[in-house]
Formats: structure tokens, C-alpha cells, sequence
């Protein structure tokens, strides 16, 4: 990039470039070469949710663009990030609504770092409003979600859209392991735990006024209004089906995701078939799928469901098995998490000569091998899906829903994965969808 250029000049130029996912590339790129332009060719960005997760990923994005402005319903939040030497350096603008930074011209990426129920709506509309878009994972909330972003991700096809799911750029570990899977060095793959570890059990929590700082109404969005509870909000909303699925998205968002890609049924119309949900345990008595207790924890603490493939394949979701996944085929097996990949396959070297480069350019959707938001902003400047695409995450939330739903109610229930539908079980097809509260609703992209 050339200090003469525009930096809005370039972007309607890449623009146009990104219209096609196998474009080649618009210029070579690199970070240094980034870092190094000038003011008017960097990137602009805007941070909506700036929690501790969500100064984590500002501070990364600051290293490829400038960051504008900040945004949190925690004003303690937000002043923060403002005045982070590593995001805001005290010059960003610092916003309580997400609204503010989405009708800015003169911002070209939006990072969505706040509670689950939230993602799906901001997402969207920062789409709408012309925007590239990081969010972090799980990116939905419901089954229902993931066809809305779907398709706003198809009309807004000439912006990317990029998902926090960095074990898709861990290429000694789980890059590895799907290549490994998807070149049948194991044989056929017959079982796949994935260990999840259990959720947090706590409560009664008392119901108290909300901090001054804290929009809480704001906060809740969507979901139904309820008193304040410390535990609710903040980190803790993952253990509320009101705003998370629990350990099912948590962790199921990057592992469930890992072992759909590496059995290669992480495209549309694939997927489980059946997911048994009978060995399940909640904090506390559920009815119908309903905790009875509204302060106390509720999402599921110790569970082992059984996700069943059209293929024979079965996985097993479970918080009783160590973190991780563990692939079983007729030839062999191996585990992989974050700490290491083992078993006899990598002890003997399988995919010696038949893990490359090309093969990680494969995987990597043509693109050269790098860190994960490296990838992001390389998709946005020279075109094409990223690693971590809105398309198999889709999919991979599809299972993870699937699973939460089937232990909510304790029973099995059946997925199409080609109609996108729960079949033969009409109160298990009332979780598709929530309805949200008014004034929250989610834009519908046709």
C-alpha cells in the first residue's frame, strides 16, 4: 500500500475484489507493511463489548488499524478500553451504545466482544451499516440466529465476516489433527468425544439494585427483564440458558467446531441426525426445559450427549472426559486439545510427508499460514472466506443448541440437517426460536 493511496479509495477497490472467495490476490501483504502505512490507508475500527475478553481482542486489533472508538454498557468498561495504551491511547471515543459506533462513516471494522445474546443483532446490523466484522464465539443464540446471520452474511457478501474460533489457526495442534482425519491416515472415523469439562453450580444469588455504571436493561437486550443479579451479568452470563447455552457453546463452539471440520460435516446440510440427551444433570429442577429457580445457575454441569451421523459416526459431547478431542477410526486414534496432540499416530509420524505447506493452504482456504486475526485482515484487503467463516460455524452451532436443547428436555430428539429442522417433537421444536423483548429485535436480511 502507498502513502498517495486513499484509504477510501482502497477500500472501494477491495471491495470489489472480496465479491469473489477464490480472487487472487489484490497486492502482497504483510503485517510490517500494515503497521508502516500511512494514517489515511489504515484500517478504522470500532470495539462493542470491552470486557475483560474484549480488551484482550481490541488490543490485538490495534495492531492492524486504529481503533476510533470503544463501546460497553459497563462505563467502567469503556473508560478502560479508552484509556488502554494498547486500544484506546486516551483519543478513542468511548460510547454506552453500540448504535453510536455503527453509524459512523468513518469506521470500516467492527469487533463484537459482548455476551452471546447480544452477537447475532449487533452483527447484523453492523453489516447493514457497511461494516467488516470480528465477533467472537459462540456467534448465535438460538437455531433460529444462525439462519438470520447466514443470510445477512450472503447479502452482505462483499464484507468479511470472522469468527473468534482460533484453534482453526493452531496448525501444530488441530490443523494436524484434521488433516490427519481428512486424509484417512486413521481409517474410518467411527467415534469422536469431544470433553467440554462441566459448567459452574451456584446459587441462590441475592437480587439486588445493579451497579450505577451498569446499564442493565440495556444489558439484557433481547432477553426477558428480570431484578439484577451480580451472577447473571459479566463473565457468569455463560451459566444462564437466558443468555449462553452454557458449556455446550463455551468450549462446544471450538471443539464441537474442530471435529465437524476435520470429518469434513461442517458444511450446509450436514450434521448430526439424533442427539441423546438423557444423561444430563442442571443446578436445579427443570420442567419442560425450564429451570424453576431464577437464582441460581442453570445451564448443564455434567452431561455425556450422544450426537449420532447418518455416516454410523457417533460423537460424544461430555464434561466428564479431559478437555479436548479425541478421534477414534479403524486404523487409530488421537487426542488433541490446546496443550498437545498425542497417540500412536503422531508418536510414529503417520503424516510424515503428507502434512505441507499446500496442505495447510488447503485448510487455510488458500491463504498462507499466519495468526488468526492476521487472517482477518489479510480476507479484507485481498478477498476471500476466512478460516474461521460464518458458513461452518453455522454449522457448528447448529450442534451445539442441538445438544443443550436435547439435555434441557433429558430426551432424544431428531435433526434434519438438510430442512434445518427438529423433527417428530413439537415441543423440542419450540426452542428453534426465542421471542425477543421489544425494542430488541433482530433485523431479518432478505
Amino acid at each position: 500500500m502507498t502513502s498517495s493511496s486513499s484509504r477510501r479509495g482502497f477500500m472501494k477497490q477491495s471491495l470489489g475484489v472480496l465479491a469473489a472467495s477464490s480472487a487472487v490476490p489484490y497486492f502482497a501483504w504483510t503485517r510490517s507493511a500494515l503497521a508502516g502505512a500511512s494514517a489515511n490507508d489504515r484500517l478504522r475500527i470500532g470495539c462493542v463489548g470491552v470486557g475483560s475478553m474484549g480488551q484482550g481482542d481490541a488490543a490485538d486489533h490495534q495492531r492492524f488499524g486504529d481503533i476510533l472508538a470503544v463501546c460497553d454498557v459497563d462505563a467502567n468498561h469503556a473508560a478502560q478500553a479508552k484509556n488502554h495504551e494498547r486500544i484506546g491511547q486516551g483519543r478513542a471515543d468511548a460510547y454506552g451504545d453500540y448504535r453510536r459506533v455503527l453509524e459512523r462513516n468513518d469506521i470500516d471494522v467492527v469487533s463484537v466482544v459482548t455476551p452471546d445474546h447480544w452477537h447475532v443483532k449487533i452483527a447484523i446490523e453492523a453489516l447493514q451499516a457497511g461494516k467488516h466484522v470480528f465477533c467472537q464465539k459462540p456467534l448465535t443464540l438460538t437455531l433460529e440466529e444462525n439462519q438470520l446471520i447466514r443470510q445477512a452474511c450472503r447479502k452482505h457478501a462483499d464484507r468479511v465476516f470472522f469468527i473468534g474460533t482460533q484453534q482453526r489457526s493452531d496448525r501444530d495442534r488441530f490443523l494436524r489433527a484434521v488433516n490427519l482425519v481428512q486424509k484417512g491416515l486413521l481409517g474410518e472415523i467411527r467415534k469422536i468425544t469431544v470433553g467440554i469439562n462441566g459448567g459452574d453450580v451456584g446459587g441462590p444469588f441475592a437480587k439486588v439494585a445493579p451497579p450505577p455504571e451498569l446499564d442493565w436493561d440495556q444489558w439484557l437486550g433481547q432477553a426477558p427483564r428480570v431484578d439484577y443479579i451480580k451472577e447473571r451479568c459479566h463473565y457468569q452470563f455463560r451459566w444462564w440458558y437466558e443468555y449462553s447455552g452454557g458449556k455446550f457453546t463455551d468450549w462446544g463452539a471450538h471443539h464441537i467446531d474442530i471435529a465437524l471440520w476435520a470429518i469434513q460435516q461442517d458444511q450446509e446440510g450436514t450434521g448430526p441426525v439424533a442427539f441423546d440427551g438423557r444423561d444430563a444433570k442442571h443446578p436445579v429442577e427443570f420442567r419442560d426445559g425450564y429451570p424453576l429457580q431464577d437464582d441460581c445457575y442453570n445451564t448443564a454441569h455434567d452431561f455425556a450427549v450422544r450426537c449420532q451421523f447418518a455416516s454410523g459416526i457417533e460423537m460424544v459431547v461430555d464434561s466428564r472426559s479431559e478437555n479436548g478431542i479425541l478421534f477414534e477410526g479403524t486404523k487409530g486414534r488421537i487426542f488433541v486439545s490446546r496443550g498437545k496432540i498425542a497417540g500412536k499416530p503422531i508418536e510414529e509420524e503417520w503424516d510424515k510427508d503428507q502434512f505441507t505447506d499446500a496442505d495447510v493452504a488447503r485448510l487455510y482456504k488458500g491463504k498462507p499460514y499466519e495468526g488468526h486475526k492476521e487472517n482477518f485482515y489479510r480476507c479484507i484487503r485481498e478477498g476471500g472466506l476466512p478460516v474461521s467463516d460464518v458458513y461452518s460455524h453455522v454449522q457448528t452451532m447448529h450442534a451445539c443448541h442441538l445438544s443443550a436443547i436435547a439435555a434441557r428436555l433429558g430426551r432424544v430428539i431428531h435433526w434434519d440437517p438438510q430442512a434445518e429442522r427438529i423433527t417428530g417433537d413439537e415441543q423440542a421444536a419450540g426452542f428453534f426460536a426465542r421471542t425477543p423483548r421489544p425494542g430488541f429485535e433482530i433485523p431479518r436480511v432478505v
